[in-house]
Formats: C-alpha cells, sequence, structure tokens
C-alpha cells in the first residue's frame, strides 16, 4: 500500500512539473519574460486607434496620409475606419498604445515618450530634424489666434512666444519658426489672460507660459487643454484670449481671427513597444486607417 501511494506521489509531482514547464514555455514565447517583441500574423488584428473629431492632430494627419478623401461632388470626406477607438486626449492616445500590443496610433512628436515607438514613415525617422529638413513629412504648424489685434498681457506674451527667449523653449522639443529672432523685453502688462485649445500644443504652451511669468510677474496665464476646434472657436466668442490649434486655420476661422504660426511640429505614428515591426509607408498607414488593411501579418517586414 505504501509502495503504492509513493508511485502515485511521484507520478503526480511529474505531472505538475510537466503542466508548470509547459506554462513557462508559453509565456516565453508570448512575450520574452518581458522582453520578446511581438511581429507579423503573431499581433493579429490591427486595432486603430484616432482622435476625436475636432482635434487638430486628427485634421492634420487624415490630410497628410490621404485619410481624407473627396468624394464625388469635391466634398473633403474623412475616411477613418468606424471600426477606430477614439481617444480625446494625446495622453489617453499614448496611454492607450503603450496598453495594447496590437494598436497604432498617433501623437504630436513633441508628446512623444518612451512608452510607446515611433515608426519610420517611407523610410524616415520620426525627428525634429528630419521634420525640419523636410525629409520626414507628417508635419504641420502649431497656431494660437486671437479675435483682432491683440492688446495688453495676450499682446506681450505673443511677443515673448515669438522672440528668442519663446523660441529657445520652442526649440527644445518643437521645431522653432526662427533661428534669429530679437530677445525679449516685456512692457510689463499687468493681468489674466486664458490660453485655450489644442491638447497638443498645451505642453508647448505651459512651458512658454511659465517662462513668460518668471520675466513678467504682473501677469498671469491660464492654460487649458481641449482640442484645436474648440480653441478657435473660444478665440472667436472670447472664451480665450489666445485659441491654440494644432493645424493650419480653417477658411472660416481664418476669417474671424488673427492667427500666428508659433511652432511646427512632426505627427509621428506610434505602436507599442512589443511590436516589432519598425515602418511603414504612408500608403499602408493609410489603408490601415481606411480599413483595407486590418491584420498586421497585412504589413510584416
Amino acid at each position: 500500500m505504501n509502495m503504492k501511494k509513493r508511485i502515485f506521489a511521484i507520478l503526480t509531482l511529474a505531472a505538475i512539473t510537466a503542466m508548470m514547464a509547459g506554462c513557462g514555455s508559453s509565456n516565453d514565447s508570448g512575450n520574452g519574460s518581458g522582453s520578446a517583441a511581438y511581429g507579423g500574423s503573431d499581433l493579429g488584428m490591427i486595432t486603430v486607434v484616432s482622435r476625436e473629431d475636432g482635434s487638430g492632430t486628427r485634421g492634420a494627419f487624415i490630410e497628410l496620409m490621404g485619410i481624407e478623401q473627396k468624394d464625388a461632388d469635391g466634398n473633403k470626406t474623412d475616411m477613418t475606419t468606424v471600426d477606430a477607438m477614439i481617444t480625446n486626449k494625446t495622453d489617453v492616445m499614448l496611454s492607450t498604445i503603450a496598453g495594447d500590443p496590437a494598436a497604432i496610433g498617433y501623437v504630436s512628436l513633441g508628446s512623444l515618450n518612451d512608452n510607446v515607438k515611433a515608426l519610420q514613415i517611407d523610410g524616415a525617422e520620426a525627428t525634429a530634424e528630419n521634420v525640419k529638413s523636410g525629409t520626414y513629412k507628417v508635419a504641420r504648424p502649431f497656431n494660437i489666434a486671437t479675435k483682432g489685434e491683440p492688446t495688453g498681457v495676450a499682446k506681450d506674451f505673443i511677443n515673448y512666444i515669438l522672440s528668442a527667449d519663446g523660441q529657445k523653449i520652442v526649440s527644445e522639443d518643437y521645431i522653432s519658426i526662427s533661428d534669429d529672432a530679437a530677445d525679449f523685453e516685456t512692457d510689463g502688462s499687468s493681468g489674466k489672460i486664458v490660453v485655450g485649445g489644442s491638447s497638443s500644443v498645451f505642453p508647448l504652451m505651459e512651458k512658454l507660459a511659465e517662462g513668460y511669468e518668471a520675466i513678467n510677474g504682473a501677469a498671469e496665464i491660464e492654460v487649458q487643454s481641449s482640442d484645436s476646434t474648440a480653441g478657435m472657436s473660444g478665440a472667436a466668442d472670447g472664451t480665450f484670449d489666445i485659441g491654440m490649434a494644432s493645424r493650419a486655420l480653417k477658411d472660416d476661422e481664418a476669417a474671424q481671427l488673427t492667427g500666428t504660426v508659433i511652432a511646427n511640429d512632426g505627427i509621428a505614428v506610434i505602436v507599442n513597444n512589443e511590436n516589432a515591426i519598425s515602418g511603414l509607408t504612408s500608403e499602408q498607414v493609410q489603408k490601415i486607417y481606411t480599413g483595407e488593411i486590418t491584420d498586421w501579418s497585412e504589413v510584416a517586414e
């Protein structure tokens, strides 16, 4: 009887060991103990992630990538697949891609972080240098806008943004619009203004506001984040003293507002760090976002 129990115990232990080895093998092949990357058909269906309507980044992205197309009457139509997951902020886009190995999205180049991977597009790396040289073509302007000519703190702050001091801050993460701007001298305007709009421009504007307030202690800049369309409509109706847009002003906006380019920025096409793919063509990105390509195996390198 004792012998039978010993044999049963040995067989049970062997079975448990085999099961644990099998589980360990499965985990190693899936994520390489946290270091291996997925690729091609291993990822399966592509999770397409886009920004909301009204986002300047979305507006620029669909135009640059050919996702916005003209219908038979010549009207522009956003052909982003109806299956796309919609995010309403830059940070939400970043966290969504970081949390899904099969996801693809896009963000301001200046907002890029190590939690996601930027893809080469048409063989060009998404860098500020390549945007400035024209090698990386997925790029757009950052605009601010006011209702009429700005005065007081708004005018002084805009002068700061366009000065050598402001453009130095711009060049830390984005592409400055001038390499020979004059140094800033405040006129000492006092009071509070509200700047609102694009969540892509928001991080830069916060840094600019901080830099300006350090020079002009009599001024207060409140920066609010939403999207480009809200920024332009807010500037037009007086909600914001200055509106922010991560795209060029539309014709109806330009008819009501005075726009000023303050920086240039690339749009990085991003995937999860576990995705082994290193680049796509513009055509592949277009087909992914219009729903023609739906599986990572179709673009495997």
